[in-house]
């Protein structure tokens, strides 16, 4: 089987910065505070006018002129999101009417903060078995519509953003070589959105109870989150025979300075080679390792035959990898 590649990528963050001052004017937090803990100074957030959708397709529109393809030559739009524009139908579907993919089958996958790397694990089987001749995959959110703006632990973290790639067949050994996934449904509640589905529906007494926000145990997601990482990029890696030393560039999830070091570490890295945009953009869940991928390339750290991985950690709890040769 061919391999399948990237042939297209682009990004999107909206114009507003929220940065550390900003913040200190709003919870009892500092600047030192927020950078000493997560590496972050400063994050995206959506105008009053935009939704996820929108993000996603501006980021589409640029990777579909970067593939040298038009809007209708898309087969399959899947966009990987935790903060649609409603719960149903899915955000692909209104980013598919927003840029004209008119023929491309459409939905939306939930993994979280690891939803760009399932994205393109997904698109990649449905290239290979021939149904479909290419594939959008895009990782956006509007993180700040479900930021509870009170709590000085959560709102420091997250950001606003989009990036997008498009997928096709290779026509040399470029492309995704191996990937790694795993889950683990026993610690779903250690970061969730409570209220808001058949669990517990919306009512006077769930917004009361602010369960309409993220909620997330920082503490406990931590050492999950070094460990799922570690062991998905050595096991993508170990799939190809290939060892970590030979990696040109590791783009990971940008939850937290401290996390991304940490994986480093355990997978002796230098983080020299490590892509990392966190100060800029902060957490932007499934658009982080999309975002960062685009950058990556754009700022030429990824170059022709270099082994990339991409790795990420999210709520479910879900993780997965990615290697690709450039």
């Amino acid at each position: 089987m061919k391999t399948i590649k990237v042939t297209g990528w682009g990004t999107y963050l909206p114009d507003k910065v929220l940065s550390n001052a900003d913040l200190e004017k709003m919870v009892d937090t500092s600047d030192e505070w927020i950078i000493t803990r997560t590496g972050i100074k400063e994050r995206r957030l959506v105008a009053d006018n935009e939704v996820t959708s929108d993000l996603g397709a501006e980021a589409a529109k640029k990777a579909v002129d970067q593939a040298r393809l038009k809007p209708e030559d898309i087969e399959l739009i899947i966009v990987a999101t935790i903060t649609g524009d409603t719960p149903f139908p899915s955000t692909a579907c209104y980013v598919q009417a927003k840029i004209g993919a008119k023929n491309a089958v459409c939905f939306d996958i939930n993994a979280a903060c690891a939803g760009f790397v399932y994205g393109l694990i997904v698109a990649e089987q449905f290239i290979k078995t021939g149904l479909y001749a290419n594939a959008l995959v895009i990782g956006a959110e509007v993180l700040s519509s479900i930021t509870d703006w009170q709590d000085r632990n959560t709102c420091v973290l997250f950001g606003d953003g989009a990036g997008a790639c498009i997928l096709e067949p290779s026509d040399d050994s470029s492309g995704i070589i191996s990937s790694y996934q795993g889950s683990d449904g026993n610690q779903t509640d250690i970061l969730c959105m409570p209220a808001g589905g058949s669990r517990i529906p919306a009512s006077e007494q769930s917004v009361k109870e602010r369960l309409h926000y993220l909620k997330m145990s920082g503490s406990g997601i931590f050492k999950l989150a070094v460990r799922a990482m570690a062991e998905a990029a050595n096991k993508a890696l170990e799939k190809v025979g290939i060892d970590c030393k030979d990696v040109a560039c590791l783009i990971p999830h940008q939850a937290n300075i401290r996390i991304i070091e940490a994986v480093a570490k355990r997978i002796e890295l230098p983080i020299e080679k490590i892509y990392l945009n966190i100060e800029k953009y902060g957490n932007m869940s499934s658009a982080s390792t999309a975002v960062g991928f685009c950058e990556a390339i754009e700022q030429g750290r990824v170059k022709k035959g270099d082994i990339v991985v991409l790795v990420a950690f999210g709520a479910g709890l879900t993780w997965g990898a990615c290697v690709i040769k450039w």
